[in-house]
């Protein structure tokens, strides 16, 4: 991936809650603005490999590239890391009664899900375990017209 990605945050909005209400599903509205988990294998991505991007629901961010994706087979979509770090952020999770490092995004705020420190390590170790119902997947050959074609080097 290159290097020289850099996301301009100020490109992107989230909308209100009172919008996100009315365009989500209640399963994208519990996850994101709820900190909900979608149940596991459930998810439209989680075993998808179709080359593009994932942008967060709320706000049209992009996030992570299916360059970075892998199998996990934890049934959430997992990525070694975002397209840019600076596009999600951490917050220690104590729920479940286990700690965890929640993972949110930067614009839209949006629960994302949870990064582990067990992921491949030839891809640097860490797993982040996403929920499907957070993202939105613009195939690589719809990036230009979807408005993402500064990221098609992200395939070169």
């Amino acid at each position: 991936m290159s290097e020289e990605i850099k996301i301009n945050p100020g490109e992107f909005e989230r909308k209100s809650k009172d919008e996100l209400k009315k365009e989500l599903s209640d399963l994208e509205y519990a996850v994101t603005m709820e900190s909900a988990t979608e149940t596991p294998f459930t998810g439209q991505y989680w075993d998808s490999f179709e080359e593009g991007i994932y942008i967060d629901i709320t706000s049209g961010e992009p996030l992570f590239s299916s360059k970075d994706k892998f199998k996990s087979h934890c049934g959430w979509p997992s990525f070694s890391k975002p397209i840019e770090k600076e596009v999600t952020k951490y917050y220690k999770d104590n729920s479940h009664y286990v700690e965890r490092i929640e993972v949110r995004s930067r614009v839209g705020d949006a629960h994302l899900g949870h990064v582990f420190p067990d992921g491949p390590t030839e891809l640097g170790g860490l797993r982040y375990c996403i929920n499907s119902a957070s993202l939105k997947f613009i195939k690589k050959e719809d990036l230009e017209k979807e408005g993402y074609g500064e990221l098609l080097s992200i395939f070169e």
